[in-house]
């Protein structure tokens, strides 16, 4: 499987509601293919989700930055490189992040404006995009890569392993 384009940015968020009128961005994690990384935590003190508190909280112990200082630091990870975004559950992570652009004034974010959905490419190669990450013991058992090394719900783990298998995935010829 041969990529569009490699100049791609792994992306996951972490957010304190599903629901998006009410929730907003807790951490951020983005991974270059070139293996750099940023990862972010922001000021929040909001209303958060009972899951959220259960799952994502515990797991937030960086210093936080505020927003204006996130799309600071996001910006300069990117540079003017203008890269294609990769996400597992894209449509969540892309909300915020517009969001979070958009809090600060900035209605242009340093991406190409179509995200690129990884449940979507598994789902039209014939894999259950609920299977990477609800069952996840036997999908990456399957790809062969060792998961329980990434914290599940941190966004920066996240992203890591997203690419890790991302990679091995437009290796493959026929996909996993």
């Amino acid at each position: 499987m041969k990529p569009f384009s490699n100049n791609i940015v792994f992306l996951d968020t972490e957010f304190s509601s599903l629901d998006p009128n009410k929730g907003e961005i807790l951490s951020i994690g983005l991974v270059k293919t070139n293996r750099e990384e940023l990862y972010l935590e922001i000021e929040y003190k909001g209303e958060v989700d009972e899951w959220v508190k259960k799952n994502i909280l515990p797991t937030l112990k960086e210093s936080k930055v505020s927003r204006e200082e996130a799309v600071k630091r996001v910006k300069e990870f990117i540079g003017d490189t203008k890269p294609h975004i990769v996400g597992y559950i894209n449509q969540d992570d892309v909300i915020y992040w517009q969001k979070l652009y958009r809090s600060v004034g900035v209605k242009d974010n340093p991406f190409h404006l179509v995200s690129i959905d990884f449940a979507t490419i598994l789902f039209i190669s014939g894999i259950d995009p609920e299977s990477y990450y609800f069952d996840d013991e036997n999908f990456y058992k399957k790809v062969g890569i060792d998961y329980k090394k990434y914290k599940k719900h941190h966004a920066l783990d996240d992203a890591k392993l997203l690419k890790e298998v991302y990679l091995k995935f437009i290796k493959s010829k026929s996909g996993i």
